[in-house]
């Protein structure tokens, strides 16, 4: 082939390999939905079933030991100030107090001598037909009477209380709700006899578990709680925390939470069960779905999307508490940011995107 023929041939080439190379392609560009960061207070709308139980109960019980014989109360009824709900077999303790009354009266009849004695014994010193070694003995022994007469008298004293103490009376008004022996029964002192409550004082008491206490946890004034009646809903009062247990119970590992009711309605009985609503409201705080968070080595991290370069990046965060749709987010975003809520898994720092429509 001839020298001339060749460059012919390369120049026809050329153009043909010219349009077979394919032209630099563009930046990709995401469609993204996003929301613009703007922390509120959140409504706490958590809820636990509990049961509404006495804020006053004592277990009352004789102060002495001995035989039951009469209980005259039982679960349920209804019992005045100074009502008497049992008793024991006093005999005993009536012996106890006649013993304590003849010993009594020996000692008032010493005691009557010895002063005789020591009155004599000063007139005599004073016109001195007698010595002093006589007169201190007939003193000693008037005073050693008057102890022995004050030791009988607080035995009979103490006699006559633990005759009293025979009967178990109420000490306020309010409502038997559970009894421990019954007639015929020998009970020990302190031996819990009847259980008494106000019927007017109730608490609704919660096992709430920790994760609870985490929001809202820098709240000050007690919480508020909206207690409904598990079978009637209609059937509210409102109270307010009183005491948290600091120590979880080894079962459970939960709290109990009282919470003190104003003005309880007459249907939520003692044992009811009730569930509660804390009526309140949080710091400021953000919440997002859970499709927008990503992950960074480990770490929740959410897409910022930079509103002049039309750019993401990716931030890391700290999140407050998991709920089923949504996160709560404790730190790590300002007022003002875009996050990306769908379609995080496809992006990459410094991507391209563009807002879906309807997004801020």
């Amino acid at each position: 082939m001839s020298l001339r023929r060749q460059t012919l041939l390369l120049a026809c080439m050329l153009p043909l390999a010219a349009c077979n190379d394919t032209a630099p392609n563009a930046p990709e560009v995401r469609a993204v939905r996003t929301v613009v960061i703007d922390p509120k207070p959140l409504d706490d709308d958590r809820r636990s079933v509990g049961e509404i139980k006495p804020r006053y109960e004592s277990e009352l019980g004789f102060r002495v030991a001995g035989k039951m014989v009469a209980r005259s109360v039982d679960v349920g009824a209804a019992v005045r100030k100074g009502d008497v709900l049992a008793r024991l077999e006093e005999q005993d303790y009536r012996n106890k107090l006649k013993s304590a009354e003849a010993d009594l009266a020996a000692a008032e009849a010493v005691l009557v001598e010895a002063q005789s004695t020591e009155e004599r014994q000063r007139q005599l010193l004073t016109t001195g037909t007698t010595t002093r070694a006589l007169y201190d003995s007939a003193l000693k022994n008037f005073r050693s009477a008057e102890a022995r007469r004050d030791q009988a008298l607080t035995s009979v004293e103490l006699a006559r209380d633990q005759l009293a103490y025979t009967e178990l009376h109420a000490e306020f008004d309010g409502v038997v709700t559970a009894v421990g022996a019954e007639a015929g029964q020998v009970v020990n002192s302190g031996h819990m006899i009847v259980r008494v409550a106000r019927p007017n004082d109730k608490d609704a008491v919660f096992a709430v578990a920790e994760a609870a206490f985490r929001l809202g946890s820098e709240r000050r004034e007690p919480s508020r709680v909206v207690v409904l009646l598990l079978s009637n809903a209609a059937v509210t009062a409102e109270g307010v925390v009183r005491e948290i247990s600091p120590i979880a119970d080894p079962a459970t590992r939960t709290y109990q939470v009282k919470v003190t009711l104003a003005d309880a309605p007459e249907q939520m009985r003692f044992g009811g069960s009730v569930v509660g609503r804390i009526k309140a409201s949080t710091t400021p705080v953000v919440v997002l779905p859970g499709s927008a968070l990503f992950d960074k080595n480990g770490t929740p991290a959410v897409w910022i999307v930079d509103p002049v370069g039309q750019s993401v990046q990716l931030k890391t965060v700290s999140v407050e508490r998991y709920e089923t749709d949504r996160v709560i987010l404790k730190e790590g975003l300002n007022k003002g940011d875009i996050v990306v809520t769908a379609g995080v898994n496809r992006l990459r720092d410094g991507q391209k995107v563009r807002l879906a429509g309807g997004d801020a």
